[in-house]
């Protein structure tokens, strides 16, 4: 199956490099260091002192952003670590926030022999690790080849890559039989990695790292400077749209002109997920007739309607001046939802549509604690922006219950270090 899947790679990688290189291009910052992609990372010096050497790969900013507690442990203990990632944006997160814990940054390989073997005779790490959906296997290979473990933490599978995988069982094998470990994010992520045939001494559930991301909580006076940095009023209420998909901004406009209509002081802060989305969310106020501000840009000297936070790795700051949380990807068109974990460890009332496949365990724990609630469509996500704008009591039990599940779930980073000192142990 391996061989199949290396000849298929090719042709199919010459086919959809078109696609993949405007959508670079349209994200911009691929140019520096583009030959990692080939395998062509830097020669690390010679290990130092038996010191191990861990290979970790974080996909984007969420990921890069939540591992940094546990790349501070790591070094703590004496590992060495090489930081893959494969967006711009997370490239550059982790080379100005992590230069100091890492020995280098790169990008992580395209997933074929030549480049994988590459990359890996030149980073040669005793222990490899992968987060949340991250499953490649001629990267797997090539650590089963090396006899180097590989461990996948916070370790998660969406509705959409359980089916797929439920129905190619050969294919599954590839990118879930190699794994030394997988310490999973919930309870019921877990079951799924043992349906697709993990064994369950492989598996185990450590929870999601992100609840134990240290926070710096923003006093009365920097919210105010935050706010007119952002344009918004000093008063007043302020909906945010965390992680938004197209339509979605649309809709929380509508969800913010009726909370206006009813007689409720409040403006609205978007975080988008894509910012390279600035000229497509222009076009919107323009045509919705609101005044914006990009934060992208500076200063706002002006108050505005709409903020919209297009800035790398500043959610939870943004989220900081939120009275009321919408989770995004999760409105039709959307199926898949974006993670509400920020959210609730900041311990705010949230709103989300449907589609929350890939975070369906969280998000059904904190609707069922009372910390989440559900809306249907954009007039039901309207509907209740008004009720929990007009009831200050009601938003405080969404987020005293959202305190309460953060309070109940975390130590997972404690838990993570544990398995993968084990793991270093063995190693040494």
């Amino acid at each position: 199956m391996l061989w199949l899947y290396r000849l298929v790679f090719l042709p199919a990688l010459l086919l959809l490099a078109p696609r993949y290189l405007l959508r670079m291009r349209r994200r911009g910052g691929y140019g520096e260091d583009f030959s990692h992609r080939f395998g062509g990372h830097p020669r690390l010096k010679a290990k130092k002192d038996g010191r191990p050497r861990v290979w970790l790969q974080a996909v984007s900013v969420g990921e890069m952003l939540a591992i940094g507690p546990l790349l501070e442990g790591l070094k703590r203990d004496g590992a060495e670590i090489y930081l893959t990632t494969t967006t711009s944006t997370g490239y550059r997160l982790a080379v100005d926030r992590y230069a100091g814990l890492v020995a280098g940054v790169g990008y992580f390989p395209i997933d074929w022999w030549w480049f994988s073997a590459r990359a890996w005779g030149r980073i040669a790490p005793d222990l490899a690790i992968l987060t949340e959906g991250e499953r490649w296997p001629e990267h797997l290979e090539q650590a089963r080849r090396r006899g180097v473990p590989v461990v996948c933490i916070n370790a998660r599978l969406s509705d959409k890559s359980f089916g797929r995988m439920r129905r190619w069982p050969a294919a599954a094998r590839l990118m879930v039989g190699g794994l030394a470990r997988v310490l999973a994010a919930a309870p019921g992520d877990a079951e799924r990695f043992a349906a697709l045939g993990v064994p369950r001494e492989r598996l185990a559930v450590t929870g999601n790292i992100k609840l134990d991301v240290r926070l710096t909580p923003l006093d009365a006076g920097a919210r105010a400077v935050l706010r007119a940095e952002l344009g918004l009023p000093a008063e007043g209420a302020v909906l945010v749209g965390a992680s938004t998909w197209p339509g979605e901004e649309a809709a929380l406009i509508g969800a913010w002109r009726a909370a206006r209509a009813a007689g409720i002081a409040c403006a609205l802060l978007v975080v988008p997920r894509h910012a390279e989305r600035r000229t497509e969310l222009e076009k919107l106020f323009a045509k919705e007739n609101v005044r914006a501000h990009f934060r992208s840009r500076g200063r706002s000297h002006a108050v505005v309607e709409v903020a919209v936070g297009d800035t790398t790795g500043e959610l939870r700051k943004l989220l900081q001046l939120a009275d009321l949380v919408f989770v995004g990807k999760s409105l039709a068109p959307h199926t898949e939802g974006q993670t509400p974990v920020e959210a609730a460890a900041l311990a705010k009332p949230i709103l989300c549509g449907p589609g929350m496949s890939n975070f369906r365990a969280i998000t059904g724990e904190l609707r069922a604690r009372g910390a989440a609630r559900e809306v249907a469509d954009p007039a039901a996500l309207a509907a209740a922006t008004v009720e929990l704008l007009r009831d200050e009591a009601a938003r405080a039990r969404l987020a005293t219950a959202a305190a309460a599940w953060r309070a109940e779930n975390g130590g997972a980073l404690d838990r993570t270090l544990a398995i993968l000192r084990s793991e270093l142990a063995l190693r040494a």
